[in-house]
């Protein structure tokens, strides 16, 4: 009898049969769960199902494998080597079971986290997602190595010792990951904002795993760092639930009392009525004796916070205070000096 590696030819005729008897019955059993899944009220079990439809396949082809070589009869270091072989065909289908599934996981992830909150900022979920991803995949290939007889304990070592160098190298790197995570969580801006730093002023452009662009009132572009941007005092003009304005109006000296206390009136009426104005905080009173002036304190909000729609109701009030103030017959002053002379009518000897 003709043999090959220690093993009969008809040995291999018996394995060959029996690895084309699970593929068929791989091809089986697909057409009986996806007939039983759509039998389900839900998509979830089908996608599912097409998710880890390739590692299954796969699957059958190292448990098709593993009976097939339980019928030959093989020298010591080919039955060693093939047993190496389809240990590390289960070792991955497993972790390509658990990627597959991490993708299906990530295309939901939206509709989980809606449950319990806040959605999820895109850039976390992708962090977060490509970090699991890596994890598994090292974690994989480091059970591919053990099933090979490698010592990874030295390797991972040495890993630890080059990681903690590339560490100190890209210590402004990690910086801004974490810089970018606490951004991401704390959510102090987003896209479209108008912020304002010690460093920098104008409107997110994109929040990166790094760096965030902020376009400029001049329309320059600021690529700043995360960790600098994480560790600033951030004022955000865009989550101003509504905008001040805040002035002085001077009236000439000759203004009498009771026309003081009319402007004073008919300003606050007219703020009561505006409809931009915000009716929370409106306070006009005639506050001060000034050098040259009688001086109304005006302190009120418009309920816009966009700066063009702001710059339209302040000249809209500006104006109205005008034709207040000309109503009732007086005027604004403006900085002046009165100088009195004495006369002295003692004669000199």
């Amino acid at each position: 009898m003709i043999e090959l590696f220690g093993a009969e030819i008809d040995g291999y005729i018996f394995a060959i049969l029996i690895f084309v008897i699970f593929q068929l019955s791989r091809v089986i059993l697909r057409k009986a769960a996806y007939h039983f899944v759509q039998k389900t009220s839900n998509d979830y079990d089908d996608e599912v199902l097409e998710a880890i439809k390739k590692p299954v396949d796969f699957l059958f082809i190292v448990v098709g494998a593993k009976f097939a070589k339980l019928v030959l009869v093989l020298n010591a270091d080919m039955s060693s080597m093939i047993d190496k072989i389809i240990g590390t065909g289960f070792i991955i289908v497993l972790f390509w079971a658990f990627v597959e599934l991490l993708n299906y996981f990530a295309k939901h992830l939206d509709k989980i986290t809606n449950k319990f909150g806040d959605k999820l900022s895109e850039e976390v979920a992708n962090f977060i997602l490509k970090s699991v991803r890596l994890f598994i995949i090292a974690i994989g290939i480091s059970t591919i190595l053990q099933e090979w007889g490698y010592n990874i304990t030295g390797f991972l070592a040495s890993l630890g010792l080059v990681g903690m160098a590339f560490a100190l190298a890209a210590k402004d790197t990690a910086a801004n990951l974490f810089g970018s995570l606490v951004i991401f969580t704390d959510k102090p801006f987003k896209v479209g904002d108008w912020i304002k730093t010690p460093d920098v002023e104008g409107t997110i452009e994109l929040i990166g795993i790094r760096s965030s662009k902020v376009r400029t009132f001049a329309q320059a572009q600021v690529t700043v760092p995360n960790a600098s941007l994480a560790n600033s005092a951030i004022l955000n003009w865009s989550r101003m639930g509504k905008r001040r304005i805040k002035m002085n109006i001077g009236l000439t000296y000759n203004t009498k009392g009771e026309t003081v206390q009319k402007i004073v009136d008919d300003i606050k009426v007219m703020l009561e009525k505006h409809p931009d104005i915000h009716q929370d905080t409106i306070h006009v009173y005639f506050s001060a004796f000034g050098d040259s002036s009688l001086n109304i304190f005006c302190y009120y909000f418009t309920k816009t916070t966009a700066w063009g729609e702001f710059m339209k109701v302040r000249e809209n009030t500006y104006l109205e205070i005008m034709k207040i103030v000309e109503k009732n017959g007086s005027s604004f002053a403006f900085p002046s000096q009165s100088i009195y002379i004495e006369n002295n009518k003692e004669e000199l000897i």
